[in-house]
């Protein structure tokens, strides 16, 4: 529920906001129907639960400005229709919220019950050992009024903020007309008038909840301000890094260009160069030792895969030729036509052997090429 003081109404408005920011308009005598129906749109109709928060937003001419969250009550033993682990579900909504340390954690006790076993003290102080963070509100005061003035005095449970007793409104009473019976159950009881009027009343819990808000803020405020600037410095890079925005179609035509032409640079520095800066222990995208390497393997098994017309050696019988069409002529002056004859010959025998070498390298290039395009 967040309260915001608006000096232009005397009247509440209100509104929910849910599931991921639909906002209904609701009225005070309407307001628990709203968040019925928004629970069983999140929730369902059963008795699950979800970690979906419903937000109550109330502006109003003097009200407090606060933000209170209410959480589930603990549930020990499923009923019928909740899941077997409503417990741990529960715990783990309970502790997110009341883990922060710029959170004041609210602990709603009843006077009828011995604080100590309280389960939600327990979890409170599993997050907030000291105490200073956590304030207790005791309820139904006027049911237990014997020996609560011992309870909120003493402490035994280290409630660090200190106890506010509180009588909740009964029935039909208007907010005016609960105060006022609040006022005189504590002015006039002859137990409760004992307590400390600091400790008393619902306007008393309103004030010290601003108080200690502002307290914590202002603790808190040098490290939230210094985690936004450094999450906004953080964003600024990014954003610096991040290309200009695409309006037309000329700007989409000029960042295309502009990718290609920065793709075609890198594919020339690894393919062509063996410029291999960008990438120096990426091996993958070192283009001309991979195809290098591929080369070699296929220089290995060409002379086993040609085929051969008798057991003589690759091009033996082309080199007999060649030294056969010797003559007196100047050195490494050999016969082309008889060369191209039979080179041709073989050429034609082998010139399916390649298709292997081929296809390798050119899955690996069509590979790299996309690569280096998705990075740009």
């Amino acid at each position: 529920m967040r309260l915001q003081g608006d000096p232009s109404t005397d009247s509440p408005k209100l509104q929910l906001e849910y599931s991921n920011g639909r906002v209904v308009t609701t009225t005070e005598a309407k307001v628990a129907d709203a968040i019925n129906a928004a629970t069983a749109e999140i929730a369902g109709s059963g008795k699950g639960i979800s970690d979906a928060p419903i937000t109550l937003v109330v502006r109003k001419s003097g009200v407090p400005d606060l933000t209170l969250v209410d959480l589930p009550g603990i549930t020990r033993v499923p009923v019928q229709g909740q899941p077997e682990d409503i417990y741990d579900q529960i715990a783990n909504i309970i502790k997110e919220y009341i883990t922060p340390k710029e959170t004041i954690i609210l602990n709603v006790l009843s006077a009828t019950v011995d604080f100590p076993t309280c389960e939600s003290i327990r979890m409170s102080q599993q997050v907030d050992r000291t105490g200073e963070r956590t304030l207790a509100v005791v309820t139904k005061v006027d049911k237990a009024p014997e020996g609560l003035l011992e309870k909120v005095t003493m402490d035994d449970v280290h409630i660090g903020l200190g106890y506010v007793c509180v009588r909740n409104r009964v029935g039909d009473e208007t907010y005016d007309q609960a105060r006022v019976a609040e006022a005189q159950l504590f002015k006039n009881h002859p137990l409760l008038s004992q307590i400390d009027k600091s400790m008393v009343g619902i306007p008393v819990l309103a004030q010290r909840l601003m108080q200690i808000q502002a307290t914590i803020i202002a603790k808190c405020l040098p490290d939230i301000v210094k985690q936004i600037n450094d999450r906004l410095i953080r964003s600024s890079t990014e954003l610096d890094r991040m290309p200009p925005d695409v309006i037309n179609t000329g700007d989409a035509v000029r960042a295309f260009l502009h990718i290609v032409k920065k793709v075609c640079t890198s594919l020339e520095n690894i393919l062509v160069r063996g410029d291999f800066g960008c990438y120096p222990d990426e091996y993958y995208f070192h283009g001309t030792a991979r195809v290098a390497e591929m080369l070699s393997r296929y220089a290995k098994k060409l002379p086993a895969e040609c085929p051969r017309c008798s057991d003589e050696k690759f091009l033996a019988e082309e080199m007999r030729v060649l030294e056969e069409t010797m003559s007196i002529k100047l050195p490494n002056f050999l016969p082309r036509s008889a060369f191209h004859v039979l080179l041709k010959k073989k050429v034609e025998m082998v010139s399916d052997v390649p298709q292997d070498l081929v296809s390798e390298v050119w899955e690996y290039v069509e590979d790299l090429v996309m690569k280096v395009l998705l990075q740009h």
